[in-house]
């Protein structure tokens, strides 16, 4: 099966949360899995051939959190061209905002520009609709899991 690194962004936990509540999950489905938090571009890399799955929340006016804006901009800065990645994306965010889920968004424009294969649709989860996102994110990841 698929090396799946897990990659959060995170501020109050939530997106944490669902990285935790995702990895058995994976983990069942025959997926080695890894949690990162605050990721460096190394651990980015070394899963350029293998699987990433991002979940991040959104803060500020669409602004990533602090866990993983360093990753995204090292990789908008310093990769490019990423053809044999596979990745999925979860965000998490509140449609009572303008920007909503829009750091999640972001990531998956720039996987875009980089040719890196995204598995599946963004899965974008509204706080106002599901307090608990692990409701909606769980099925999300079990049907995934067996796509990558």
């Amino acid at each position: 099966m698929a090396q799946v690194g897990i990659f959060v962004g995170t501020v109050y936990g939530n997106a944490l949360l669902v990285a935790e509540e995702a990895e058995p999950v994976l983990q069942q489905a025959g997926h080695e899995v890894k949690i990162f938090e605050d990721a460096t571009l190394a651990d980015w890399q070394h899963y350029s051939d293998k699987v990433a799955l991002v979940i991040t929340s959104t803060t500020g006016q669409g602004d990533f959190p602090d866990s993983i804006a360093a990753l995204f901009h090292a990789i908008k800065d310093q990769l490019g061209y990423q053809p044999q990645l596979r990745y999925g994306v979860i965000a998490l965010g509140d449609s009572s905002y303008e920007h909503f889920c829009n750091a999640g968004k972001q990531f998956d424009a720039l996987l875009q520009e980089h040719s890196a294969q995204r598995v599946g649709e963004v899965l974008t989860v509204d706080a106002g609709e599901y307090p608990e996102p692990e409701a909606i994110t769980s099925p999300w990841v079990e049907a995934w899991a067996k796509q990558i």
